[in-house]
């Protein structure tokens, strides 16, 4: 199936959405929501993550909850009891295009693209959860389509709005590392299964869940629970493994700081992995022409128990998740995730003056972004190239091949089997 960027979304059985979706666009959206006045958001996705999102932005006006498992959808639906409810989100842009100022996607990673996509080009602003999509080929078009209707976005990995952080990308940029030479991080996902085959047994659907909205644009195939509703993040159909899930939040800190956008190469060593899942533990090798001060020669990403070698960690306690970035003058090191909380040995240098702007609360600052406020940082600009730079270690995992990369052609020289996993064909019925 062709998808070309800028090509119109078309919604199969929705006539209205279909004839019309590019040019409803709410009057008050064109010119900004004041400051004081309260959003109308619809959230697509209410269970996990979805749940938690809604609360952080339930200051708001909730008008519109869907789910495709109905459980979550009536459990919020008793708190926000003015808002609509629905299983198909198709369904809810088709009835409610004009009750809808911003939209908040956390469903499984291959279906965030689709309602994303509606609703920017619905004049919508959008908060996305991490990783952007789940393939490169959606996240450019995110990231096109946000610059063309010119709506505000964000990307939900929390730990772009951590102070800290933005204190350590101040440091780094500031040469306080002295020339950095390498970048080490590890993760403690996979927390699910990996490195599985395709069940063969077909248990029924839960009276719930509507199955097929779930597979959405993914490949069909009957329903089981290892898939749905947490595991699906192990399957190269549904998710992005270990280094799309967190990737986002531990890289974030190297890839704002060091120019990584564009690697010469990446390569993947992997364990224990089949054609359908992920493997229960790898090591992604990126490398870099790393000719300038901000740019290392590598970074190289471990996940399932694998850690860093020992003249990386030196005596440190190493836990679960973290990075080190390895400077000819001092080396910073964050014990989690986000890099909210940095260490640097050695400590004698002098903090620089802020050049970052400090967050308000990370879906604050997409709330005042919504309302004519400076951009999130997260943005789908920054967010879509940071997910491009975690999904090319996918890539290298997934074809068993080095990946040279070629940013302006989306391709990977000398290696065709890649393309089916950069702009992975959409299932008959569902377009971009």
């Amino acid at each position: 199936m062709s998808k070309r960027i800028g090509r119109r979304t078309f919604i199969k059985g929705s006539a209205a959405v279909g004839a019309g979706i590019l040019f409803l666009h709410d009057s008050r959206l064109a010119f900004g929501t004041a400051a004081n006045e309260k959003l109308n958001i619809a959230i697509v996705g209410c269970g996990g993550k979805g749940g938690g999102n809604l609360g952080a932005v339930s200051s708001q006006n909730i008008v519109a909850l869907c789910d495709v498992n109905e459980g979550p959808v009536r459990s919020n639906a008793a708190n926000f009891k003015e808002a609509k409810t629905y299983w198909d989100y198709r369904r809810m842009f088709d009835e409610m295009h004009n009750q809808i100022d911003a939209v908040v996607v956390s469903t499984p990673d291959h279906s965030h693209a689709l309602p994303s996509l509606i609703a920017m080009q619905l004049g919508k602003h959008v908060y996305c959860e991490k990783p952007l999509t789940h393939n490169i080929y959606e996240a450019r078009l995110m990231r096109d389509t946000a610059r063309k209707y010119k709506v505000a976005t964000q990307m939900g990995n929390q730990g772009t709005a951590e102070n800290g952080l933005r204190e350590a990308v101040e440091i780094i940029r500031a040469g306080q590392l002295g020339k950095v030479t390498e970048v080490h991080i590890w993760s403690n996902r996979p927390v699910w299964p990996q490195g599985c085959e395709r069940p063969k047994e077909t248990p029924p659907v839960p009276k719930d869940l509507h199955w097929d909205l779930w597979l959405g644009p993914a490949p069909e195939r009957p329903y089981h629970p290892c898939y749905q509703p947490f595991n699906w993040r192990g399957w190269i159909d549904f998710g992005t493994g270990a280094i799309g899930d967190m990737g986002c939040h531990t890289m974030n800190l190297p890839f704002m700081a060091l120019k990584l956008s564009n690697p010469i190469s990446v390569w993947a060593e992997t364990f224990e992995g089949t054609k359908e899942s992920y493997p229960k533990r790898s090591i992604v090798h990126y490398t870099f022409e790393g000719k300038d001060m901000l740019q290392p020669r590598k970074l190289v990403w471990y996940d399932g128990g694998l850690k860093p070698p020992s003249y990386v960690t030196g005596d440190k306690d190493v836990p679960g998740s973290g990075c080190v970035i390895i400077g000819t003058e001092r080396t910073l090191f964050t014990p989690d995730d986000y890099g909210a909380h940095y260490q640097i040995t050695p400590g004698d240098f002098t903090k620089p003056e802020p050049s970052l702007p400090r967050s308000p609360g990370h879906h604050e600052e997409w709330i005042r972004a919504c309302k004519g406020g400076a951009p999130a940082m997260s943005n789908f600009d920054y967010a879509s190239a940071l997910t491009e730079f975690a999904l090319l270690g996918n890539l290298a995992v997934i074809v068993g091949e080095p990946i040279y990369w070629d940013i302006e052609r989306m391709k990977a020289i000398n290696c065709p089997k890649a393309d089916y996993y950069i702009n992975t064909p959409y299932r008959r019925g569902w377009k971009l």
